[in-house]
């Protein structure tokens, strides 16, 4: 998944690249609103992640000449501006969403993540298919060959972060800082090994193609086949 994040405060851009990359994103960067126009005009993201100030060109401008090219690229703004006329303005503009300044990095990540599963030519909300397996996250339950496969909270989260990236390695490090964000302390290492065994088990019967993949000395692999 490509974004796009087009911010004028250098410390802001800087570490919300950092994180969106150790999330798995690839991210491209802008400072001004000229230079974030023309990367919109040029290349396909997934997402755009913009500020409502911008130099030369504001974000709800980009957001409006976007719309105006008829792309539907969702759009989540981040704004310092806190009534309700501004925020209306920015989503008539064409926006999805709106994040106000300062916000929690947990807050945003969500944010992206229901964004980016209503990206162009993206499975529905809630529901992700990839070959043969679908997973309802709401329900708790996937499906495969026919099988109704149940899953814990923990084996759905699990689930559910591997199908939003696939055929990208996710490091121990992205699964322990997704999976147990809000813990004071991360589990032993072989937690999270015993948690993907469990998933493997259910989604990977005899006779179906592997989609979980070990990756040695870095994490694993979602997809038909190995990186």
């Amino acid at each position: 998944m490509r974004i796009l994040l087009v911010d004028d405060e250098r410390e802001l851009r800087g570490a919300l690249s950092q994180i969106l990359g150790r999330e798995g994103y690839l991210v491209d960067l802008a400072e001004t609103g000229q230079q974030g126009l023309e990367l919109a005009f040029n290349k396909d993201y997934d997402l755009l992640i913009l500020d409502w100030m911008l130099p030369q060109c504001s974000g709800v401008e980009i957001c409006r000449k976007v719309r105006a090219q008829g792309r539907t690229t969702p759009i989540l703004f981040l704004t310092a501006k806190d009534t309700v006329d501004d925020r209306v303005s920015g989503l008539d503009a064409g926006a999805d969403d709106y994040l106000m300044k300062p916000f929690e990095l947990r807050e945003l990540l969500a944010r992206v993540r229901a964004l980016l599963r209503r990206s162009p030519g993206g499975d529905p909300p809630n529901r992700l298919k990839i070959a043969d397996l679908e997973l309802d996250i709401p329900n708790q339950m996937a499906y495969r060959g026919g099988r109704i496969i149940r899953l814990s909270v923990r084996e759905l989260q699990l689930l559910s972060y591997l199908m939003e990236h696939p055929e990208q390695i996710l490091t121990h490090e992205q699964l322990y800082q997704h999976l147990w964000q809000d813990e004071e302390e991360l589990p032993s290492s072989n937690v999270l090994a015993a948690l993907v065994r469990l998933v493997r088990r259910k989604v990977e019967a005899k006779g179906d193609r592997p989609l979980i993949h070990t990756v040695y000395g870095k994490g694993y692999y979602f997809g038909e086949q190995k990186a």
